[in-house]
């Protein structure tokens, strides 16, 4: 009953977190609202027994991607009417890929409940006397090792190409070489000059 309770609490803060990220006005108050639905969520990851991924949401996506896209809204210079605006004119195809998902999801539960799926022997062996953190790390590092692994480099490369796309070359824009400064020696990395009172000294290393 307590478990039921504690639920139901949970995910009614999610519901209400996720609909104010996408009512709120201002990012800043969006972000905010995505984390108060992580904190949530990670709460009811705790509930079924999933400690770890509660963990793991809190410290990745509350710890980094969150705070990140905090950061990010706040140092950006955002023109809130052009947002609306930009909203009002994507908004026939968001409702249009809003409903394809629900069809989808549809199909799925339908598939679920109605359909003759053997759920119960794809999933992984549960290995006993271990606990939720063991038994995960072992199937990801014995079993899906590859499909771990080619999810990493996947990663890398969105993250890659990410970079790459939003590299712009500035002019004027002075840059160190690896090489000169590595092949510096005291004699070109030092220069003694003895400058009189009141006197400057140029950029050359010369007393002016």
């Amino acid at each position: 009953m307590i478990q039921a309770f504690i639920f139901y609490i949970f995910a009614g803060i999610v519901l209400a977190s996720a609909l104010m990220v996408i009512l709120a006005r201002n990012p800043v108050h969006s972000v905010l609202w995505l984390i108060l639905a992580f904190f949530n969520a990670a709460g009811l990851f705790v509930v079924i027994g999933a400690e770890f991924l509660a963990m793991i949401l809190v410290i990745v996506y509350v710890g980094a991607i969150a705070v990140l896209f905090l950061f990010v809204v706040m140092m950006l210079d955002i023109d809130f009417s052009a947002l609306r605006a930009g909203f009002a004119r994507y908004l026939p195809f968001g409702v249009l890929v809003g409903l394809v998902l629900i069809v989808e999801l549809v199909m799925v539960g339908a598939a679920w409940t109605f359909g003759d799926l053997a759920l119960d022997a794809r999933k992984a062996p549960v290995a006993t006397g271990l606990t939720n953190t063991q038994q995960i790390g072992t199937i990801l590092y014995t079993d899906y090792v590859f499909v771990f692994q080619l999810a990493g480099f996947i990663l890398l490369t969105a993250m890659i190409g990410a970079i790459v796309l939003t590299l712009r070359q500035r002019p004027g824009v002075r840059r160190q070489s690896v090489a000169i400064q590595n092949a510096r020696t005291p004699d070109t990395a030092i220069r003694i000059t003895r400058p009189a009172v009141g006197a400057g000294v140029d950029t050359d290393g010369g007393v002016k």
